[in-house]
């Protein structure tokens, strides 16, 4: 009896706990902002509330997300009395797509292999039949040696052709059963990658009377990103400089970004927002730490194994691609961008899908032609080839960011070049790649090389010829650099400079000419110097 009332004490109150049930709704992402280092997310629903408290857990919310930055709007009518983040582990679809592709992989073979063991049972049926007959065959006296002998010829006809399908079976289910176990290990692997599940959001709502409002939802992710690149075009060296600005986008917030519309931002969320404050500098006496070997690689920042060429492949952003766009209307007609605050902010107007998979997906920002005038630059102590240079003027309204350039110059890829502002003045350079119609070569001139030993001292002679010959059919302008060498020795003297027609800094050394090259035209130059040293010693050149 006992028993019976607890039973009923139970029911009732997982009845309870049923009516009182939170609600589920889903949100949809209607807009990102992606920063350097981060995201914002914006989100909306239209929800129904009963009048007093009512609790809805939000679903399609991203996970791991920065719980300060969390901002939730409701009608006016509607109190939020709180929210609580917490990330969802359970849901089937917080695999990555990768590793939801391996699982389905598996799923679809553990299919195929349990109808080969239907067909292997099915034989293995068939032979035991038949084994039953042969067996019976010959136990029947009845039978004449004839009949006898046809019974037993067709049985072992049936049963070889079934032992060498069952043989075949057999195959199948080993093939089967090894990539099953390939796949198993691969699928662990990829969940040990650290994919970022989704999260869900419980808010506790009040409102004075039954409603339906509309709720937003904002907030940032860590897990996300973008990073600028350029492509750089120029048809010849009288045309204009083509630019185009592009990001590479890649989050990992454990929810997809469909069809919504996208902002990149140059700010950072991560830096902090508040001023440093100098405090007094002490001194005091250096005590040597131990040192510990490290064997950390460093970026060089030009790029990685996730910044490589291969990954800047439009993968999985559904929106017409750039060349597609343009046979329409420019990029630029669906972006637009923003100064007004601390960062710069292009606001772009086409929608964008990317999928949380970390990888990186190329979106188009801007596209600028750039007035310029070229140049070839060359230092052949260094490098004997001749680099074609863009001078361009008034790139401070470009919104440009320090990141690597794809050049292509007369409509052939010529290799990755890298945009740096911070060292720029007032003119930009930007190298568009060797031009191997410029021959450049720099060899010592064998003829005014001397030796001398006078006293204790010894006195050589260091004299290098330049030719470069211009093999295109325009004529081209050319800076020429090299260097002579400055003494930090005062047993090391440096005279009898020759730098013939150029341009020398005596602080630097550098030794520059500006060369105007017709067609076919050939130019050769001269720089030398001669060095004084003690006698038995040998100077580092």
């Amino acid at each position: 009896m006992l028993f019976k009332k607890l039973l009923m004490v139970c029911c009732m109150l997982l009845v309870a706990i049923a009516s009182n049930a939170q609600k589920r709704q889903k949100v949809d992402i209607n807009e990102a902002t992606v920063f350097l280092n981060g995201a914002e997310l914006f989100s909306s629903t239209n929800i129904s509330l009963t009048s007093g408290e009512t609790e809805i857990l939000f679903t399609n919310v991203a996970g791991n997300v920065n719980q300060q930055s969390l901002s939730i709007g409701a009608g006016k009518d509607v109190v939020v009395q709180s929210a609580v983040f917490q990330n969802n582990y359970l849901e089937n679809d917080n695999l990555s797509p990768r590793a939801q592709e391996i699982k389905d992989s598996i799923d679809q073979l553990e299919g195929k292999r349990s109808n080969v063991n239907n067909e292997l049972t099915v034989v293995n049926e068939q032979v035991n039949i038949l084994s039953q007959n042969k067996k019976v065959a010959g136990e029947q006296s009845g039978l004449s040696v004839e009949e006898l002998t046809k019974m037993l010829d067709l049985v072992k006809g049936r049963l070889g052709k079934l032992l060498d399908e069952k043989d075949k079976l057999l195959v199948r289910v080993k093939d089967m059963d090894d990539d099953l176990k390939k796949l198993r290990q691969q699928l662990q692997e990829e969940k040990r990658k650290g994919f970022q599940p989704g999260g869900q959001l419980l808010v506790k709502f009040y409102s004075a009377k039954a409603t339906n409002t509309k709720v937003t939802l904002s907030y940032v992710v860590p897990n996300a990103g973008w990073s600028p690149s350029y492509d750089l075009r120029v048809d010849d060296i009288s045309s204009p400089v083509n630019l185009f600005y592009k990001a590479h986008v890649y989050q990992n917030s454990g929810v997809s970004w469909d069809k919504i519309k996208l902002s990149l931002s140059t700010g950072n969320p991560y830096q902090g927002a508040q001023a440093p404050n100098l405090n007094p500098w002490y001194l005091s006496f250096y005590t040597p730490r131990p040192y510990a070997y490290s064997n950390q690689v460093y970026n060089n920042g030009l790029g990685s194994a996730k910044r490589s060429t291969k990954d800047y492949i439009v993968d999985g952003a559904q929106v017409a691609s750039a060349d597609e766009m343009r046979e329409e209307a420019s990029i630029d007609n669906y972006v637009h961008v923003n100064n007004s605050g601390v960062n710069t902010v292009f606001d772009i107007d086409l929608t964008y899908t990317i999928p949380s998979d970390g990888k990186q997906h190329n979106v188009s920002i801007k596209e600028y032609k750039l007035p310029a005038t070229y140049r070839y630059f060359a230092v052949p102590k260094l490098d004997c080839d001749a680099f074609l240079q863009a001078q361009v003027t008034d790139w401070e309204d470009l919104n440009l960011l320090p990141a690597p350039t794809n050049i292509f110059y007369e409509g052939t890829y010529v290799g990755q070049g890298y945009i740096d502002m911070r060292n720029v003045k007032d003119t930009m350079n930007l190298s568009l790649g060797r031009d191997k119609k410029v021959v450049i070569r720099r060899e010592r001139d064998k003829e005014l090389r001397s030796v001398r030993t006078i006293g204790s001292n010894v006195k050589e002679t260091f004299v290098y010829k330049i030719t470069v010959r211009n093999t295109r059919n325009k004529t081209v302008d050319l800076v020429l650099m090299d260097q002579l060498p400055i003494s930090n020795d005062k047993d090391i003297e440096i005279d009898d400079k020759i730098y013939d027609g150029a341009t020398y800094n005596e602080t630097t050394g550098a030794v520059t000419w500006k060369l105007q090259l017709a067609p076919n035209e050939t130019k050769e130059v001269k720089v030398g110097f001669t060095a004084k040293y003690p006698k038995g010693k040998q100077i580092n050149l």
